[in-house]
């Protein structure tokens, strides 16, 4: 006699990854929203206009926006409460957001440096630290630095310092959670076709001077996509990568060897 067929229960769906990206309202931040909702994701982009955030979010329901000073107080918490609000819980945290303010020593003004410190560094850190109570085994969190240690860049002293200091903070936060099962890593692009420069109030002329400059000395020859340093901070935060923890991925088209 023939044994009846059980039906197997319903197994769960599994649960759509929950991101956050700082600085999502242009540029790399923008690119690596769209490119985590492409994948199934739910994203939550942060950033200071609801403009910005608004046209990222546009033709994208995975990706939901949030209008949040991270330098102001609380404003960490604040974000971290709205990602919690939104998914429950965050599997990745993107410290995207940076400014840069160029000035060679002798003209560095003292609100610039501040707000370029304040932006690059603190906010990244106590976005991870009110972050990671929440995130899970298998979580991660990237940081998007930049310039490589013990090369100068002159009329950077500061962005640059608050870049090779965010990689330290993924060297140490690597070895602090790695028994939490949390990885941290750096993506450090090159120079990457954003609106970084424009922000920082450079006349056009320059911004190209600066481009030539550039993509004369980086031997690939060519200014970064933002979608081409997007790829890589997904990539990063895929479970296949699990092995990877405390690294800088440097997505500079060879400049930094150079």
């Amino acid at each position: 006699m023939s044994q009846p067929v059980r039906a197997e229960p319903p197994r769960p769906a599994p649960q759509r990854p929950a991101v956050v990206v700082t600085g999502g309202g242009t540029g790399i931040g923008r690119a690596t929203a769209h490119l985590f909702a492409k994948e199934g994701a739910d994203v939550l982009v942060v950033g200071r206009q609801a403009g910005p955030l608004e046209e990222t979010a546009a033709g994208h329901p995975a990706v939901r926006t949030f209008v949040q000073d991270i330098t102001a107080p609380g404003g960490a918490a604040a974000v971290v409460a709205a990602a919690l609000d939104a998914f429950g819980r965050i599997d990745v945290l993107v410290n995207n957001a940076g400014i840069i303010r160029p000035a060679m020593l002798g003209e560095v003004d003292w609100d610039r440096a501040h707000r370029q410190i304040a932006t690059n560094l603190i906010a990244p850190l106590f976005l991870a630290q009110e972050a990671f109570p929440h995130m899970r085994p298998g979580a991660v969190i990237v940081n998007v630095t930049s310039n490589p240690a013990g090369k100068g860049w002159p009329g950077n002293c500061v962005y640059g310092s608050t870049k090779v200091a965010l990689d330290f903070f993924t060297n140490t936060w690597a070895v602090e959670l790695g028994g939490r099962g949390i990885r941290v890593v750096s993506v450090a692009p090159g120079v990457t076709d954003t609106p970084v420069l424009v922000h920082a109030d450079l006349p056009a002329e320059e911004r190209a001077a600066r481009r030539r400059r550039y993509n004369a000395r980086v031997p690939l020859g060519r200014t970064a996509q933002p979608e081409e340093i997007a790829w890589w901070i997904v990539q990063a935060a895929r479970p296949e990568a699990s092995y990877l923890t405390g690294s800088v991925l440097r997505v500079d088209g060879g400049i930094g060897v150079c």
